[in-house]
């Protein structure tokens, strides 16, 4: 297939029409992941509060695609203008590749700079339509002109998932001893695995002033978070350097959501029994697909009270899987209480998936999207 190297995990999708299809299959999927949210909400996996928190991260993600597909629109036809071609990750991801995200959030910082020094769009079609019919050609740099305006106009309009997505707050309720209760959220693109993970924290403020608009912790607080927002740390070891350097707040629960891989035989590679069934599925396109959707969730089980001199503080004990230690199947401690695996995924692999049964996909929940778009759970 063009473009692909088997020398790499990286593939620069070079052909125009297969990086439509690229796009247009993100669309569909992030669009089916609202259905997905809500049938977690129905058996209450999730509350309403946390189905909208994740929906307004994966509206992001969507438009953050969007752009990207009006970036590289025509840029392959064009010579002498940098990168061409976006850049995927083919290899236990399916997304762009993290610089990718990177250069996005540079031009957006930028964006309104570029938008003074080009052409309305308007302005551009009627050249394009006067260079078709006087001149008889593809107005190719015009079209470039145009998706790049169309481009930086998405940037300048905002919304989109970024590299770093720092923690918000959401007022949850009124806690018992005049304390209240908060969901804090926030995101990153994952570095090494070119996945956008989300964070959901729970927590209990006993500080005299409400936490987003006290500002001798919150920022203090949103700096902590993004400093500890790295794939290679627990739960635990996120939820305990909170816990400790934060004495009046308190972390309840603590939720990761890895959103991906995304596999396709059209555009990654993989192994094992995902690769045979899409390969034996033969999906037309748009169908050609299955999403990874992974949850780790970290619970506070009690409470246990340090006395000081002066003072007393409050130390969260988490439960942790009792089957995730050393001796469990798994092999190694996860520094959760739960993590609980999903695969979003067409009928027809669905259909491959039952019939063959592969042992590894038992134990993960599917949720399945059908031709009108509803999405139906199994297992």
């Amino acid at each position: 297939m063009a473009g692909i190297d088997l020398t790499t995990d990286h593939r620069a999708l070079d052909d125009d029409l297969a990086a439509r299809r690229y796009f247009a299959k993100f669309e569909r999927i992030t669009r089916h992941l609202a259905g997905v949210t809500g049938e977690m909400e129905k058996d209450r996996a999730l509350s309403a509060l946390d189905g909208d928190v994740i929906e307004a991260h994966v509206a992001a993600i969507a438009r953050t695609f969007k752009a990207l597909s009006l970036k590289y629109l025509v840029s392959g036809r064009i010579e002498g203008i940098g990168q061409k071609h976006l850049t995927i990750d083919l290899h236990e991801s399916g997304f762009p590749v993290f610089q990718e995200i990177v250069t996005m959030a540079n031009d957006a910082a930028q964006a309104a700079r570029h938008l003074d020094g080009m052409p309305q769009a308007d302005r551009l079609k009627d050249e394009m339509v006067r260079q078709i019919l006087g001149e008889r050609v593809v107005p190719t740099r015009l079209q470039y002109a145009l998706s790049q305006r169309l481009y930086h106009e998405a940037l300048a309009k905002g919304g989109l998932f970024f590299a770093q997505m720092h923690p918000a707050a959401e007022f949850i309720a009124e806690v018992s001893g005049g304390r209240r209760g908060y969901l804090l959220h926030w995101g990153v693109y994952d570095s090494q695995l070119n996945v956008p993970v989300v964070y959901l924290m729970e927590v209990v403020d006993s500080g005299r002033k409400a936490l987003p608009l006290d500002a001798g912790r919150w920022p203090g607080v949103q700096a902590h978070l993004m400093a500890q927002s790295l794939g290679g740390l627990t739960l635990l070891t996120i939820a305990r350097g909170f816990d400790t350097d934060f004495a009046d707040l308190h972390p309840k629960r603590l939720r990761r959501l890895h959103l991906g891989p995304m596999y396709s035989s059209a555009f990654t590679r993989q192994t094992g029994a995902i690769r045979e069934v899409l390969e034996e599925a033969k999906s037309p396109p748009g169908e050609d697909w299955a999403l990874a959707w992974t949850i780790e969730e970290l619970e506070s089980e009690r409470v246990e009270v340090e006395k000081g001199w002066f003072s007393t503080t409050e130390r969260q004990v988490f439960r942790l899987d009792p089957f995730a230690g050393p001796g469990s199947p798994t092999g190694a401690q996860t520094g959760a209480t739960r993590v609980t695996r999903s695969l979003i995924l067409p009928q027809r692999p669905f259909q491959v998936m039952a019939e063959r049964d592969p042992e590894g996909f038992r134990a993960v929940r599917k949720f399945v999207v059908g031709k009108q778009g509803r999405v139906l759970v199994h297992g």
